[in-house]
C-alpha cells in the first residue's frame, strides 16, 4: 500500500515538472519567434526589395488609433521607402482622431515626400488628413471639403413626456453633463456646446488657411461646410491636380527628385507587433497550458469586442454624410 502511495506521489511530481517545462518551452518559443520576426522586419527594411515608394490607405471612419500612429512613425524611419503616397476614401470621423492622424502624417512628411490621392472622398476629417501632404491629387468626381464641425445628440424628452416617464437628475452645477437628451436644452447649455464647436471649427479653418495658402473670400467660400468635386476643389485651391496614383508619382519625380521607376508597394497601417497575429494564438495556448482557460477564451473574444467598440464615435465630429445635413 505504501509503495502505491509513493508511486502516486512520484507521478504527481513528475507531472508538475513536465507541465512546468512545457510552459517554459512555449514561452521560450514565443520570445524566439518575436525576436526572429522583428529581426527579419529590420533586415528586409535595410536590404529587402530595394528602394520603393510606400502606398498607404485611410478608409472609412477616422477615430483615434495608436497602432496607426506607431506604424506611420515606423514608416518615417524606413530607409528603403523613398516617398509615400496616401490614398484616402473617408467621410471623416472624430475631430480628435483626425487631428491625431494629421499630426502623425505631418511627422512622416517631414522625413519623406508625401502625396495624397483622393480615391472617392476626403471630406471633413478625411480632408484634415489630406492637408498633411504637400500635394493633393483627386479624381474629377471625387468629393473633397466639408470643412466644418458637427455635434449631434438625440433629445427624447417630449417622447418621454408622452409615455409618462420622468428622468430625475441631480448634479453639481447647471452645465454638468450637458446636453442631456432627457430634458430641454437650456440656452446656457446650447451656448456652451456652440462655443466648443466654433472653437474647433476655427482650428480646422486655420489649418486649411495655413496648409492651402487660402485667405479672405477664397477661404470663406471653401469653409462653409459644403463638399466639392475634385474639379471644383482644384479651381478653389483645395486640390492641386486632377488624376490618380500615376499623377502623384509624376509629381514626386518632378518636384522631389524621386525615381519615377521605383515600384509602389502597399504598407500596412498597423503597428509592427500587431502584424504578428500568431502571438494572439500563442498567448491563448500558454494560458490554456497553465490552467487559465477562462482567460484564454476571453482573449479569443477580444477581437470581436474591439470591433464592436469601433462602432462608437464619441465627441465632436468632422464628418460628412448627406442624411446629417452636412
Amino acid at each position: 500500500m505504501s509503495l502505491d502511495a509513493d508511486h502516486i506521489v512520484v507521478r504527481r511530481r513528475m507531472r508538475r515538472k513536465l507541465t512546468f517545462w512545457r510552459v517554459l518551452a512555449v514561452l521560450a518559443g514565443v520570445v524566439a519567434i518575436i525576436a526572429v520576426a522583428l529581426g527579419v522586419r529590420r533586415d528586409t527594411d535595410l536590404i529587402g526589395g530595394g528602394d520603393q515608394i510606400a502606398r498607404i490607405s485611410v478608409q472609412g471612419l477616422i477615430r483615434g488609433d495608436q497602432d496607426r500612429v506607431e506604424a506611420l512613425d515606423e514608416l518615417a524611419k524606413s530607409r528603403r521607402h523613398r516617398a509615400v503616397i496616401l490614398h484616402i476614401d473617408s467621410p471623416g470621423g472624430t475631430t480628435a482622431g483626425s487631428e491625431q492622424l494629421h499630426e502623425a502624417l505631418r511627422r512622416l512628411a517631414e522625413r519623406k515626400p508625401l502625396a495624397v490621392v483622393v480615391d472617392g472622398m476626403a471630406a471633413s476629417g478625411g480632408y484634415i488628413a489630406a492637408l498633411a501632404a504637400d500635394h493633393i491629387v483627386a479624381g474629377d468626381t471625387s468629393l473633397v471639403g466639408s470643412i466644418g464641425v458637427l455635434f449631434q445628440f438625440p433629445n427624447v424628452h417630449e417622447l418621454l413626456k408622452t409615455v409618462g416617464v420622468n428622468v430625475e437628475t441631480i448634479k453639481s452645477s447647471p452645465l454638468k453633463a450637458v446636453p442631456n437628451g432627457y430634458e430641454p436644452t437650456s440656452p446656457e447649455a446650447r451656448a456652451a456646446i456652440e462655443a466648443i464647436v466654433l472653437d474647433t471649427y476655427a482650428w480646422f479653418r486655420t489649418l486649411v488657411q495655413e496648409r492651402r495658402k487660402l485667405a479672405g473670400d477664397n477661404l470663406a467660400k471653401v469653409s462653409d461646410g459644403r463638399v466639392f468635386t475634385g474639379r471644383q476643389g482644384r479651381d478653389l485651391g483645395l486640390v492641386d491636380e486632377i488624376g490618380n496614383e500615376k499623377t502623384a508619382v509624376a509629381w514626386l519625380a518632378r518636384e522631389k527628385g524621386i525615381d519615377a521607376g521605383l515600384p509602389v508597394r502597399d504598407w500596412e497601417l498597423k503597428s509592427r507587433l500587431s502584424q504578428l497575429s500568431f502571438l494572439h494564438l500563442a498567448g491563448v495556448k500558454v494560458l490554456d497550458a497553465v490552467g487559465l482557460s477562462a482567460l484564454a477564451r476571453r482573449i479569443e473574444e477580444t477581437g470581436t469586442i474591439k470591433a464592436l467598440e469601433r462602432l462608437n464615435l464619441d465627441g465632436l465630429l468632422a464628418l460628412w454624410h448627406p442624411s446629417a445635413g452636412n
